[in-house]
């Protein structure tokens, strides 16, 4: 039976990823209407905006997130984005954004349109069977800290520490003459799109990618019949997300971004907001000192009983307007 997630006094707010590959050729354009149709909203998080099309993860109340993709939908090209949705008690961002980039997922890569040639979409109701046929390799093309929380049992991890590792990875280690069928697998399927449309590119014949990806498969697949084993990294407040789309077990280092456990809090390289055991030993002076001045500020605000949301943000009235309808005294 499926599983649903529903709304409740206690998961009053909705976290929404999002993606779509479409030419915006206007998309500097949209980066000043958009971010203040967050704040009107009141709705946080980031939208990343390319030539390639659009990008994020956003939450704030069911109706202002409904509002803005209702609005994002007016825009040429953007109706009908897939959004992936999950409830949860408080919004996992501190403040909104909006960004122009080369890419809406960086590969580096030219010339890798999805929209021209890309992988086979698979339902997450399918997945388990074709990771279960022996004949095909099936790889997380998620960078090495994510994997290292939760992946599916048997999938290949590239070890990778970015997406633009991935086109060397796939290189060296990938023949279209032996790997005859290749599946692989992301958070939301927005890395597979490019790395399917990669692998067509250079030869591939059949290529598989999870639609949806790991939070769609989450929300779809009972626990009793899931092949996930661990939790699935977020890139938001959360850090980490269980089988049921609830916040997971896991911190982070706000220093290094990398998730982190209870007893690795406990080790002597932990040091709240300055390092961990991740990032210790590679980090210098100058850059312990400017993440423990940021840490100072945290405390502060928070002894203010206020949010610390950083100088940029803070300097926007409007921001500081929005982010008190959501956090109110």
């Amino acid at each position: 039976m499926k599983k649903k997630h529903t709304r409740s006094d206690e998961l009053s707010f909705v976290t929404c990823a999002l993606y779509k590959f479409v030419r915006l050729d206007n998309f500097k354009e949209l980066k000043k209407p958009l971010f203040e149709k967050m704040l009107e909203c009141s709705v946080f998080g980031t939208f990343l905006l390319a030539r390639e099309g659009i990008n994020g993860t956003v939450a704030g109340s069911m109706i202002a997130t409904d509002s803005i993709l209702k609005w994002l939908s007016g825009w040429p090209g953007l109706n009908n984005i897939e959004v992936k949705r999950s409830f949860h008690s408080e919004v996992p961002f501190n403040r909104a954004k909006v960004k122009l980039k080369r890419e809406i997922v960086s590969m580096g890569v030219k010339n890798i349109d999805p929209n021209i040639s890309s992988g086979t979409y698979v339902d997450s109701r399918d997945w388990n069977r074709l990771m279960e046929d022996p004949n095909v390799l099936v790889i997380d093309t998620r960078n090495d800290y994510e994997v290292s929380i939760g992946t599916f049992e048997g999938s290949i991890n590239p070890q990778t520490k970015s997406f633009r590792d991935f086109p060397d990875w796939a290189s060296q280690n990938l023949d279209p003459g032996k790997h005859k069928k290749i599946a692989m697998f992301c958070t939301g399927g927005i890395r597979c799109e490019k790395s399917t449309a990669l692998l067509k590119k250079r030869g591939f014949n059949t290529v598989y990618h999870l639609q949806g990806g790991i939070l769609k498969y989450l929300e779809d697949i009972p626990s009793d019949k899931s092949l996930w084993n661990g939790e699935c990294f977020v890139f938001d407040n959360r850090v980490a997300v269980d089988h049921e789309l609830n916040r997971g077990t896991y911190d982070q280092c706000f220093a290094c971004r990398m998730p982190i456990t209870d007893e690795q809090k406990n080790l002597k390289t932990f040091v709240l907001g300055e390092s961990c055991c991740h990032c210790f030993d590679s980090r210098n002076a100058k850059q312990k000192k400017r993440t423990a001045e940021r840490q100072k500020q945290i405390v502060l605000a928070k002894q203010r009983g206020e949010a610390h949301i950083g100088l940029a943000a803070r300097k926007t009235a409007a921001h500081r307007k929005a982010l008190k309808k959501v956090r109110p005294d």
